[in-house]
């Protein structure tokens, strides 16, 4: 089952409210001795985490189906780029990883149980039945809170974003589980940004299909902050049409013209722009340059910061930014870290207290 987008926390009765997590959406399936992990897109998953099969064996019912969230638990929140690294073809290298880089799993729904297939039944009975299924799991297997006061809601909004957490879930009390379709609510923090364009991917159907951004940090050097897509093709056309005076010799002096050969992510220690997908070996994620002259304006949920800064310097955008327009009036030199909002950390045994 999936979500929705809006604007604001729905209103009235009937509405059950989660935190979002920001992790890997994993559903469940344990059979006996026998735990398999699958994506939302049912992607095998089982192989890259195999810490946590034994405490989900602990926690669940002998035959069960449950979904909810991996996530990578730190001192400073959630860390999503953690939980990325995860995903290896090596199994030494997985090996290490969940020695180093545990994950824990949130439940917040429970599909089955023995012989009961419980999606059609109102989510009210299905979460009764999971706290009872998740009553004594042991510390890296938690139950997602929730609550019906919309006012607490909107206080873990506000709350926990500096936890990692982006926003919060609404679901329906009284609605089955609906796979496949979007009959939950979710709220997500929008602020906007201006950046630097640096760079471009091409669209599989052609045009500019995304434009990669950069801010500055106090010292003076472009980091790249992610990317701005989902471009209809009147609006890549015209964005082609936008940057063609800027792709003439555009390595020249580049910021990022390091990042060229293949060994320059290794010599800098910096995040390329390019390189293989973790999800997808196939992916094209090869860029082409412009010069770093032209300011946009974007939105973004938040920003994931690195591990142990109180600043956003040095973070990026979590997930895509959205282009909302080009400003001609800002110099790309203005666009700089310091204009994001700072979210204050939060303790995340605040949501999951221990007795």
């Amino acid at each position: 089952m999936l979500a929705k987008a809006s604007a604001a926390l729905p209103a009235g009765d009937g509405w059950s409210f989660e935190p979002k997590f920001d992790g890997f959406r994993c559903v469940v399936f344990r059979d006996g001795d026998t735990v398999e992990l699958g994506s939302r897109n049912e992607r095998p998953l089982t192989r890259y985490f195999p810490e946590i099969l034994e405490p989900l064996r602990a926690a669940l019912p002998d035959r069960a189906v449950i979904d909810g969230e991996l996530v990578v638990i730190t001192e400073y929140g959630l860390d999503f780029d953690l939980l990325s690294l995860r995903i290896h073809p090596a199994a030494s290298r997985i090996e290490k990883l969940a020695a180093e880089i545990p994950v824990a799993f949130v439940g917040f729904d429970l599909l089955a149980e023995g012989d009961d297939d419980l999606r059609g039944l109102p989510f009210a009975v299905r979460r009764a039945r999971l706290e009872g299924a998740l009553r004594s799991a042991p510390p890296s297997v938690h139950l997602c809170p929730a609550t019906t006061d919309r006012a607490l809601a909107a206080t873990w909004f506000d709350h926990f974003e500096g936890a990692g957490l982006d926003g919060v879930v609404a679901k329906p009390l009284d609605g089955p589980y609906r796979e496949g379709e979007r009959a939950m609510v979710k709220v997500k923090h929008k602020r906007t940004a201006d950046c630097v364009v640096a760079g471009t991917r091409e669209h599989k159907q052609g045009g500019t299909g995304s434009l990669l951004l950069g801010l500055y940090d106090g010292a003076g050097m472009l980091h790249h902050v992610g990317v701005a897509s989902s471009f209809a093709a009147p609006l890549r056309a015209q964005l082609d049409a936008d940057l063609a005076p800027y792709r003439n010799r555009a390595l020249d002096e580049h910021p990022w013209a390091h990042w060229a050969a293949p060994e320059g992510d290794a010599a800098t220690g910096g995040r390329m722009p390019g390189g293989p997908s973790r999800w997808n070996a196939g992916k094209d994620l090869s860029w082409d340059p412009v010069r770093p002259d032209l300011v946009v304006e974007v939105a973004y949920e938040h920003v994931q910061r690195v591990p142990g800064s109180a600043s956003a310097d040095g973070g990026r955008f979590r997930h895509t930014a959205r282009f909302v327009r080009w400003r001609p009036d800002r110099d790309p030199s203005s666009c700089r870290y310091d204009q994001l909002e700072v979210v204050a950390p939060a303790e995340l045994h605040d949501l999951f207290p221990r007795p």
